[in-house]
């Protein structure tokens, strides 16, 4: 049984066996023995100790893990003994002398703001360090991207600022730079910030010096092995790059879609208006696009968030409380969508039909049926803008209509010496009942005029009744031997299924006088024989 205590390194707690404390307190006064008139040993201890947290946090599995005489050697094996260093100011002569810090093995950059260098946030300065480019081109590529791609360059400077974490600490200024976090750099970055020596350190390139050791002693297959592990590194990154321009493009889209349809709706600009025609879900066009926004972007904000992690291997996380309340969110969003689309989905479940049949007595009796439509354009004021064939309108009294050239003409052969004309009025509902009433509300009118039956162009009905295939079928039933003439202004509305002795479809049988034969087709009384 062995006994344990709890230390507070670095403000962290840890419990640490006490044989283990005795080791990890000798070796700390050690340091600080070596470092005393030491310029800056405050923060250099500070540093290691913080360091030393660092590591310790790193190989434990769970907080109540006991640190034990493993876990201080393998730190103090990291970190080195104060005796294997040059802890004056020798370490920093022109000539470098040899160090435990320069037989470690290089270490991977992890990106950080560097907030000794930044302008803004330090983004580009920190990605300096990361990508090896000089910051000032970094600069330049965000501003062009914010110019050139709707302000794609500020979003992504704006998300870095907000994911990538500062180099506030010194280990994380050395892990900015790729250099091994032990004693000897430690000190030499907070002397750094005590004397004008930089320069003299930065002259020595111990990467290279390092890479020239590594790859005397690499074989071939190690080579081939960094290939292709270079190869699968780099394939990675342009995966993450590519879900990061996916990504941050469609937020891009999104947000411009949902304020430019905010500010149509709230100034009333005209194409919004069709929204409220075709919605029955009764939430606003802008409560509709707020969901739209939250139940795609925040799928993209993760695809964004996951190639950011891919790119960058140190990505300070957004918490579990913000992934949460996003999937709540989206969770919520994709719910009331889908409620407004079953809502909305149900006002085209039925079609209902209403019919108004009438005999006609035609003023001036005549072998000849004449056919044409009424020009509406002189009656109705329409708007450029179209949902499909319905638009808006204005009537005589400049009241706000719903117009639709949904007008379909049929013949067929009377069962009486007399001309009827039936007009068939259908519509779409949530039922039936709802279906046929607002069939009822469509005004569709026509006119005898001679041996002419006039029929306008346009059915019509009021907004509050909402686009819902709104449509006007006429059928005129004309007795045999009687002579049927479509004028030209027919052409668009002759309907389907007209069954004439030429085959013709629908607008062929414009402009040719037709005969009702006995059998209820019509026969071309002045069609050009076909030489075939």
């Amino acid at each position: 049984m062995n006994k344990t205590v709890n230390i507070n390194l670095a403000n962290t707690l840890f419990h640490i066996d006490d044989d283990a404390y005795n080791k990890l307190r000798r070796y700390l006064e050690s340091i600080r023995r070596s470092f005393a008139g030491t310029k800056g040993s405050d923060e250099i201890i500070a540093d290691i100790e913080a360091r030393i947290a660092e590591l310790f946090l790193e190989k434990m599995e769970n907080e109540r893990q006991v640190i034990t005489h493993k876990e201080v050697d393998q730190v103090i094996e990291v970190m080195g003994q104060p005796e294997d260093y040059m802890v004056d100011e020798d370490i920093f002569e022109d000539e470098p002398k040899k160090s435990y810090a320069e037989s470690s093995t290089n270490r991977a950059k992890k990106l950080y703001r560097d907030i000794d260098h930044k302008y803004i946030g330090g983004v580009c300065a920190g990605l300096e360090h990361y990508l090896g480019i000089d910051a000032l081109w970094i600069r330049l590529i965000f501003i062009l991207l914010a110019v050139f791609t709707s302000g794609f360059g500020f979003i992504a400077y704006i998300l870095l600022w907000i994911l990538v974490p500062e180099a506030a600490t010194t280990s994380q200024k050395l892990d900015m730079r790729g250099e091994p976090v032990n004693i000897s750099n430690i000190e030499r970055k907070v002397k750094e910030g005590f004397d004008d020596v930089a320069d003299k350190v930065k002259n020595v390139d111990y990467e290279k010096v390092g890479d020239k050791v590594k790859s005397g002693s690499k074989t071939f297959f190690d080579t081939i092995g960094d290939i292709i592990l270079f190869l699968f590194k780099v394939f990675g990154k342009f995966i993450g790059i590519l879900l990061i321009i996916i990504g941050a493009s469609t937020l891009v889209g999104l947000f411009f879609g949902l304020f430019t349809v905010g500010m149509f709706d709230a100034v009333h600009v005209p194409g919004i208006d069709f929204y409220e025609i075709v919605n029955t879900s009764g939430a606003p066009v802008w409560v509709v696009s707020i969901l739209l926004f939250f139940a795609v972007g925040i799928p993209f904000f993760f695809l964004l968030y996951l190639g950011l992690k891919i790119l960058v291997n140190n990505l300070k996380s957004i918490g579990n409380i913000a992934k949460f309340s996003l999937l709540g969110l989206w969770l919520i969003s994709v719910g009331l969508l889908i409620v407004f689309g079953i809502r909305q989905a149900a006002e085209f479940s039925y079609t209902g039909s209403v019919n108004d049949r009438t005999e006609l007595t035609m003023e001036i009796p005549s072998d000849t049926l004449v056919i044409t439509m009424k020009d509406g354009e002189m009656d109705y004021n329409r708007d450029d803008i179209r949902f499909g064939r319905m638009t808006f309108g204005y009537d005589e009294n400049d009241n706000r209509i719903l117009m639709s050239d949904e007008v379909d003409i049929k013949v067929r052969k009377s069962d009486t010496d007399s001309i009827s004309i039936n007009i068939r009025k259908d519509a779409d509902g949530s039922s039936t009942p709802a279906a046929r009433d607002r069939a009822r509300n469509i005004e569709y009118a026509y006119t005898i005029d001679g041996n002419e039956i006039v029929l306008d162009k346009y059915l019509t009905t009021e907004i509050a009744n909402k686009a819902r295939n709104q449509e006007v079928t006429i059928t005129i039933y004309v007795p045999e031997s009687m002579t049927v003439y479509f004028d030209d202004s027919t052409t668009r509305y002759i309907g389907r299924g007209i069954d004439n002795d030429q085959g013709f479809y629908r607008s062929g049988m414009a402009g040719q006088y037709w005969l009702m034969k006995d059998d209820g087709e019509l026969k071309c009384l002045d069609c050009p024989e076909d030489d075939d």
